[in-house]
């Protein structure tokens, strides 16, 4: 009776050190799986205007070297440079309120903040003005929601429709702006007695991209065409670029595709 009981454990004892080699080889070699298919870069989706019922379109966005928390617009103009619709900004610009928009008891609070200086050349083609004369979205007159989204972190793509589906031709332009990014030429005292600027730095930058739906093509590279005024006090492009160096960094590539 001992012996059978004795071959009985030994039995069992076999089977689940067997069970349990086999639930780790199995472990091991996911994990393995995983990470030799580990992505370095991830990618952030957003959907923006997706009851739009005109035409679907994404831009990809690939971060640079200088990259690090940028605030960014994407908007629709015609070809003579008139605004037509926005296809995304961060819900912090687009609602006026800032998760980090209150410094209280030493802690950050969400705020209204108002920031002439991040976006001016989309604010200014927008073309809505507020009370206090700037071109930015308050909390009182937000940008509807189905245009704003989280600021993205990573690369990422944004899908998203235009409410004309008649365009032909158009150009889409994208503006990008990142704090503290100081140069030799774009000094913190460059401007002391200016705020706006000393939250700015190197001005926003404006990427553009002509899109002819009459010879399409799948695939358009964005190219930056000039900067935004420093502390946003005007809507102008200003085109020379030389004095622009880690802002152009932000990003690697800016892409257009149409689907």
């Amino acid at each position: 009776m001992k012996k059978n009981i004795t071959k009985k454990y030994i039995k069992d004892g076999i089977f689940m050190v067997g069970g349990f080699l086999l639930i780790y080889g199995v472990v091991w070699s996911c994990t393995n799986l995983f990470s030799f298919h580990k992505v370095d870069n991830p990618k952030d989706i957003l959907i923006t205007n997706s009851a739009g019922n005109g035409i679907e379109l994404a831009v990809e966005f690939k971060k640079g070297k200088a990259h690090n928390n940028p605030l960014m617009a994407i908007w629709i103009e015609d070809t003579l440079g008139n605004f037509i619709q926005t296809l995304y900004v961060p819900k912090s610009i687009g609602s006026g309120v800032f998760e980090h928009g209150i410094a209280s008891r030493g802690k950050w609070k969400p705020g209204q903040v108002r920031r002439s200086a991040a976006l001016p050349y989309w604010g200014h083609r927008r073309g809505i003005q507020a009370e206090d004369g700037l071109y930015i979205p308050t909390r009182e007159n937000p940008v509807p929601d189905a245009i704003t989204g989280p600021t993205p972190l990573n690369d990422f793509r944004l899908e998203t429709k235009t409410n004309n589906k008649n365009l032909r031709q158009f150009r889409i332009s994208f503006e990008i702006n990142q704090t503290w990014d100081w140069n030799e030429y774009w000094t913190y005292n460059k401007f002391p007695d200016d705020e706006e600027y000393q939250t700015s730095c190197q001005p926003a930058l404006v990427y553009s991209a002509e899109i002819d739906l009459n010879q399409p093509k799948v695939r358009y590279v964005m190219e930056p065409i000039g900067h935004s005024h420093y502390s946003g006090k005007n809507g102008n492009l200003y085109t020379d670029l030389g004095t622009i160096t880690t802002a152009l960094e932000i990003t690697e590539e800016i892409v257009v595709i149409l689907k």
